[in-house]
């Protein structure tokens, strides 16, 4: 079940509207012929759609589809980008997003390249982005950071500060941006510097325009949902091979769906 979301009336009206979208969108996938439909969510993985994300603008990868037919990923971040607890590196979450991305975009060539750092918090990553996109020239940055700041304890306005910075520069620099939020543990479900982090992206999220992969709702509902599955490590911190899985159907769900709503996928293809 999602989280009340803090802030004021207009972030909760803006986010509202944005999910019911959302919904309403995933739905017309299914059905408008000719259109790239969402790929449907395993069992496993399956969380309503207001648990994933609310839609947003991806000029830069639409104008990728329409002009080559190709588009280039940078995914960076910390241990659930590396892939910590994954028993492979075809296991790590990239890797599986990149083949349900290509399977779902018949005919697109989806290049994803890992660039996650364990242990990184979001100044560190910022830090790196700069010289990371000018090497990789990604049309989409897949940003998962949070989970180290808050455990750091760093403070949310420093946080917040410093992710609109990259995302300012990563917007001038004609690069689109989804963030993927913080993971869901039962050991964080009371730390309150875990939710001021997870409730600072929601914001920035909203004021920016930027597409928010709110992986905390999605796997809190399926911890709630199917007590019999685990998608947690042995160290109960990282993924297991479910929980990356789940962590790439999530963000591909989110990604397509933003795609349809925005007519970026053209009729017939």
């Amino acid at each position: 079940m999602a989280q009340q979301v803090a802030g004021g009336p207009s972030i909760r009206a803006a986010l509202a509207f944005g999910l019911i979208l959302f919904v309403i969108s995933a739905s017309r996938a299914e059905e408008a012929p000719g259109r790239v439909a969402a790929p449907p969510l395993s069992a496993a993985c399956d969380v309503p759609a207001i648990d994933i994300a609310a839609p947003a603008s991806l000029p830069n990868v639409a104008m990728s589809l329409q002009k080559r037919g190709t588009v280039r990923i940078l995914a960076i971040g910390s241990s659930s980008t590396s892939g910590v607890g994954a028993s492979s590196s075809g296991k790590t979450y990239p890797a599986q997003l990149e083949a349900i991305l290509e399977h779902a975009l018949k005919g697109v060539d989806i290049e994803i390249v890992n660039r996650g750092v364990p242990g990184e918090v979001a100044e560190i990553t910022a830090e790196r982005l700069k010289s990371e996109v000018a090497l990789v020239k990604p049309d989409l940055v897949l940003w998962q950071l949070g989970t180290n700041d808050a455990l750091a304890r760093i403070a949310p306005e420093d946080f917040e500060a410093t992710v609109r910075s990259a995302l300012r520069w990563l917007k001038e620099n004609g690069t689109d941006v989804v963030l993927v939020g913080p993971q869901y543990a039962p050991r964080f479900a009371r730390d309150p510097n875990y939710f001021a982090i997870r409730d600072s992206l929601q914001r920035i999220a909203v004021a920016e325009n930027i597409l928010y992969v709110r992986r905390y709702d999605a796997m809190q509902f399926i911890a709630q949902a199917h007590a019999n599955l685990q998608l947690m490590s042995r160290d109960n911190f990282h993924l297991n091979d479910l929980g990356y899985q789940c962590m790439a159907e999530h963000v591909a769900h989110a990604v397509i769906v933003s795609l349809f709503v925005k007519g970026a996928w053209p009729a017939g293809n």
